[in-house]
């Protein structure tokens, strides 16, 4: 089996915000689209337009109502993908090594070339977050995008997991969340971020930050009426013409 190492130098990690995603999975499509040709490329799709459809995607949107308990309903949408956990079971279960967790970066991987396709880490994480790729028979999962947040020849800006770069309402954050003083880090301790699943114990790093209570206000839900002269009248008219 395979040893994790005792800490790493950095926790990189997202920080998602549940409580301006859209649901517009920009992030699941972007992260398919950059990893395809990535890391641990290729991307298997199968039957990708028929009935059936099946495939690799290092990164899931679930969308959920919930109701509070004063009987207001919302939609949630949650994405999910690997937490890079401090203590992951995929790493420890498996045989061969091909799952590990990097030193430097606190990164959970896999090697392709050791990997036996057995699916023990798949069964061992509580997320759900292993993809195995059956025309490869290998498992596959997401990256944080190593080919990229280390690319010198991108833009600094840019050198961000792909999920978080196009996300639309910039509802992903990443950084090193083992670094008190990083923005992912404060982001985190201000909107009260959480580990998912904490009773797990496999110490996830990446955190989300939980959707704001909606605002109320005591103001009337029907408008005032238009006043009858002045502009109201003008317009009502203006209204009767444009409507001939």
């Amino acid at each position: 089996m395979t040893s994790l190492p005792h800490q790493t130098d950095k926790k990189l990690g997202l920080v998602i915000d549940l409580d301006i995603c859209v649901g517009c999975h920009a992030c699941a499509v972007n992260c398919k689209e950059w990893n395809t040709g990535g890391h641990s490329a290729p991307l298997t799709d199968n039957d990708a337009y028929g009935p059936d459809p099946s495939g690799v995607w290092f990164n899931r949107v679930h969308t959920f109502e919930v109701v509070s308990e004063d009987g207001c309903g919302r939609m949630v949408h949650f994405p999910k993908s690997c937490l890079h956990c401090e203590d992951a079971p995929c790493v420890t279960v498996c045989p061969t090594g091909a799952s590990y967790k990097r030193v430097e970066d606190g990164i959970v991987l896999v090697d392709a070339d050791q990997c036996i396709g057995c699916k023990l880490c798949s069964w061992a994480c509580p997320y759900g977050a292993r993809e195995y790729d059956e025309d490869a028979g290998v498992m596959k999962k997401c990256t944080l995008c190593i080919d990229r947040i280390y690319n010198d020849t991108l833009p600094e800006d840019m050198r961000v997991p792909a999920c978080v770069s196009t996300c639309p309402a910039g509802a992903r954050s990443f950084g090193d969340l083992g670094d008190p003083d990083s923005a992912v880090s404060k982001l985190s301790d201000r909107r009260g971020g959480y580990a998912l699943m904490p009773e797990q114990g496999t110490k996830p790093v990446n955190r989300y930050l939980p959707p704001r209570k909606p605002h109320r206000t005591d103001a009337p839900n029907a408008l005032s009426p238009v006043a009858a002269d002045g502009a109201g009248t003008v317009a009502r008219w203006l209204d009767k013409i444009l409507s001939l």
